[in-house]
């Protein structure tokens, strides 16, 4: 079979404006450190919505989509351990691996040199910067983890995003925690339950207004919270019954910063408070200065992750994955042509992820 020279492309030129089919020359030659892979299976983030909607900008034209597992199909000189074929995961940032982010603050997510998939303009480098296309080039500075074989694509797929960001999080948390609240039930809110079930927390409540999300939270873990406002005054006390002092905890991963304060108030006396989800500029916080002080919290944010954090996100799902449903939260993939129409079904929220495939 021919080696092919071009890559087939979804090219995002703009919210309000359709996405088109588009061909990307493969590179003749790679450049130290870099890898051509393959994508067996990508899945749509909330953040590729929220840039397709406007509610994020984004230089265009550019080739959305972060979350993926591919297949190397070449490898530049300086990765020895990567053949072709191997099955692999990449972290969403390439950093530079000498700023001080990178190198003092433990930060590389923050590089001064940043580069995230999914989220440049085709002009950048090879311009085959994003994951809904065929193919893939990653960076001489981007982490790359081989995937067991045993995980099957649809498991792995969201892991270099949701699941990492997630384990970043948790991993801010006291380490005696009894008791833990969740503010969401999308994938970060599941893969959250299904982390601190592992770790041995008591009691990982997940509150959301969606009744199917909720339904899946105790099959990871979690103990499911009615949020919508009707029911949460009866609901919230299990939380109550629970941790009578407060919750030692707090994740918000729903991006909705009205369920802040509602946070603040369940966390026990210097309790963790972690703000996940609201990468976005609506977020202002009706929140003062005193009730931080007078409660002793500690807040926190957590924005991606470090390199570690998806060594430990694939390394987790190998261990876990006959424990959870992981692969009942993704969709039966689309194919890469209809990527529009895999748009539509992940606004209209019945998966959590919509998964397609070149």
């Amino acid at each position: 079979m021919d080696t092919p020279t071009f890559a087939f492309t979804q090219v995002f030129d703009g919210a309000g404006k359709p996405l088109r089919a588009a061909p990307v020359a493969l590179p003749a030659a790679l450049q130290p450190g870099q890898v051509l892979a393959r994508i067996r299976l990508a899945t749509i983030c909330g953040s590729d919505l929220h840039t397709i909607s406007g509610q994020r900008q984004e230089a265009t034209p550019a080739i959305l989509g972060h979350e993926a597992i591919g297949e190397v199909v070449a490898v530049g000189t300086g990765r020895p351990t990567l053949e072709p074929s191997a099955r692999i995961s990449w972290t969403i940032a390439d950093s530079c691996g000498l700023c001080l982010p990178c190198t003092t603050y433990g930060l590389p997510q923050k590089c001064d040199q940043l580069f995230k998939y999914g989220h440049a303009a085709l002009e950048d480098g090879s311009g085959l910067n994003g994951c809904y296309a065929s193919h893939i080039v990653l960076r001489a500075g981007t982490h790359i983890v081989r995937v067991p074989d045993a995980l099957p694509d649809a498991v792995v797929a969201p892991a270099n995003c949701a699941l990492a960001t997630v384990v970043n999080a948790v991993s801010h948390l006291p380490h005696q925690c009894q008791s833990v609240v969740i503010q969401g039930a999308g994938l970060l809110g599941v893969y959250a339950c299904a982390l601190l079930h592992q770790a041995g927390v008591p009691h990982v409540f997940c509150v959301d207004v969606q009744p199917a999300r909720l339904a899946q939270i105790a099959r990871f873990g979690g103990i499911p919270i009615d949020g919508r406002p009707a029911e949460y005054l009866t609901a919230r006390k299990a939380i109550l019954t629970a941790a009578p002092h407060g919750v030692d905890a707090v994740l918000e991963v729903a991006g909705v910063s009205a369920l802040v304060p509602e946070g603040i108030r369940l966390l026990r006396v210097g309790g963790h408070y972690g703000f996940v989800g609201m990468v976005h500029p609506h977020s202002q916080l009706d929140l003062t200065g005193e009730q931080i002080i007078r409660k002793h919290l500690t807040i926190f944010g957590i924005h991606n992750y470090a390199p570690p954090h998806l060594d430990a996100a694939i390394a987790f799902l190998a261990r876990t994955q006959h424990s959870y449903p992981y692969a009942e939260l993704v969709s039966p993939p689309r194919p890469l042509a209809e990527l529009d129409q895999a748009i539509s079904a992940a606004q209209s929220g019945k998966w959590h992820r919509v998964s397609v495939q070149p």
